[in-house]
This record gives structure tokens, sequence and C-alpha cells, in this order.
């Protein structure tokens, strides 16, 4: 994020008024740098924190809290709750809102990691604390700054969409070879990149006319609709 702090300013201040109602970004950009950014443009964001040593005292703070929201299917399990917190190299407090979820078969899966199994060749789980009994509740937590002014339970739903809209990115990469090919002359992998995004664009339409109803990944769509072409 150092290093695209210079050039997300810039691409802010020239979208102008056609700059984007929140900014939302993953660990590595959830430091002040880049809120700092956004606050001078009086920007709405939503950054991911990193899980320093400040955040796991202020989530250990908040555990025994009762007004925790309530996990629903909407929210895919997940609880939330927000305080403040000012981290160190902070120049305020700020926002946060930190999210939960109980981690589902925790037993099962660290067993299956340990790889022990007991008489009747289960695999048991294998903990150095006896207290600590099958059916613990094991959380999984995300704590995310923000200065949007949604509802709290809102908060969780605009972070997982933010990766979404990164899988076009990902596909583009990853699927259609974007960043695969690259030469010194500027010129030519300006001329390849524009092709790939344009053969994207026309991929991503065709697409959605063979299936209006949801977006289809490009490693699932093309095995299956190249035939009907």
């Amino acid at each position: 994020s150092g290093h695209a702090k210079a050039a997300m300013a810039r691409l802010l201040d020239e979208l102008g008024d056609k700059a984007p109602a929140l900014v939302r970004g993953d660990c590595g950009y959830g430091n002040e740098d880049i809120i700092d950014v956004c606050e001078q443009r009086s920007l709405s964001y939503l950054l991911r924190l990193r899980k320093t040593a400040n955040v796991k005292r202020l989530i250990e703070r908040l555990f025994r809290r009762e007004d925790w929201t309530r996990a629903t299917e909407a929210s895919q399990g997940w609880q939330a709750i927000e305080d403040e917190l000012r981290l160190s190299g902070w120049s305020k407090a700020r926002r946060v809102v930190v999210l939960r979820r109980r981690i589902k078969n925790y037993v099962a899966l660290t067993a299956k990691k340990r790889g022990r199994k007991d008489d009747s060749e289960q695999l048991v789980l294998a903990l150095p604390h006896d207290e600590v009994q099958d059916n613990a509740q094991v959380w999984e937590y995300t704590v995310l700054a923000t200065n949007a002014n949604y509802d709290i339970a809102a908060i969780g739903q605009l972070y997982r969409d933010r990766c979404d809209c990164e899988n076009g990115f990902d596909e583009l990469k990853n699927q259609w070879g974007w960043g695969g090919f690259t030469t010194q002359d500027i010129n030519r992998c300006q001329t390849m990149a524009r092709a790939c995004a344009l053969v994207y664009n026309w991929w991503s339409w065709y697409c959605r006319a063979a299936h209006p109803g949801a977006r289809m990944e490009a490693i699932s769509s093309r095995p299956l609709l190249l035939a009907a072409v």
C-alpha cells in the first residue's frame, strides 16, 4: 500500500465528483496513510486491520460484551460489535467494527490436522489443556476500521462484497493472462493488456446473456459455453 498511496490519491482527485461512495481495502491497506488519503477527501472507507497486539487486546476486551448483533443466515453466521481504537502511530482514535463467527467442526478439523486417531479409527482432538471440551466455542475474527455511515449489521456484507469485486481482477491475471505478457516495450504491453480486457468484456457479456441471474466465473464458464459457440 505504501507504493500505491500516491497513485491512489491521484486517481481519487482525477475522479472528482465521480469518486466512489466507499473505499474498501484488505489488511494491506488498513493503515493511517491510506485512511488519511480518504479522510482528506471526505470519503468513506472500510479497511481491514492486521491482527497486531493492540487489535488482539481489543478483541479480548470485547469478547465478553453482551451487545453483539445476532448471527443470522443473512449475515452468514457473523456477529458484529463496534468500538473505538487508536493504534500506535495513529493520530487519533477511529471507529472499528469487529466481526466474529464461530468455527464449525473445529474439533474435527483440528484433529484431522494433528492426525491423531482413537481405537475406533476416528480422528479425535488433542489439546494441551484438559479443560477445553469438544463443544468449546472457537471464533474467527475480522476487525474493520470505518467512518462509513452504515448500520453495523451491514458492515460485514459490505466488506465481503469487496472480495467479489476483486474476482474480476483475479480472473484477468490468472485466467486471461493479463499478467503473463511483459516486455520492455510499453506500447506492446499496453496493446496486449487492452486486447485481453476487450475480450474479457465480450466474454462477460456473453456469459451474462447465457445466464442472466448470476455472474459466471471464467474457469467454469469457458468449458461449458465454448461448446455453445
